[in-house]
């Protein structure tokens, strides 16, 4: 729970997250703390990954934010987060994050990711702009899966 005003700090400080209230990050790392992960260096937190199981969906994790600290930029540590995350999320078989059309390093990372576990990736939108507001572009749904786990996992 800790680590929510940190991340909260990242996400403002990445200058591209739309960023929640302070208090939303407090809560949803004391309440999805199961199904986000953060990354430390030297004590401090440089990335973390927030997500969520699908309530109507229950083998679906969602994410919901990536962030990395500049400092910790281009050593992978995205892809490590969101594939330490999947692998801890017991009985998911789906991932699904939600990625504008212009933010290619998201979408590379995450097609990635679906590569990395021989999955396919569907892609719709979820969000239009009529929704989300003006000058905000298209939330595209990338829905990833199945993903075959190992048997030890249930």
């Amino acid at each position: 729970m800790d680590d929510g005003v940190a991340c909260w700090r990242l996400a403002v400080a990445t200058q591209v997250l739309d960023v929640n209230s302070r208090y939303a990050y407090l809560l949803w790392f004391r309440d999805f703390a199961a199904t986000s992960i953060v990354a430390k260096m030297n004590g401090k937190i440089v990335g973390f990954v927030s997500g969520y199981r699908r309530p109507d969906e229950r083998r679906t994790l969602v994410v919901w934010q990536v962030a990395v600290a500049e400092r910790a930029r281009g050593q992978g540590l995205a892809a490590a987060m969101i594939d330490s995350l999947f692998d801890g999320v017991p009985d998911t078989d789906h991932l699904e994050t939600t990625i504008t059309p212009d933010n290619a390093g998201s979408i590379a990372l995450f097609r990635a990711f679906a590569k990395r576990n021989d999955a396919k990736v569907r892609r719709t939108e979820l969000f239009g702009p009529d929704l989300l507001g003006a000058g905000h572009e298209p939330e595209i749904l990338f829905r990833i899966g199945p993903i075959e786990r190992p048997e030890t996992q249930g």
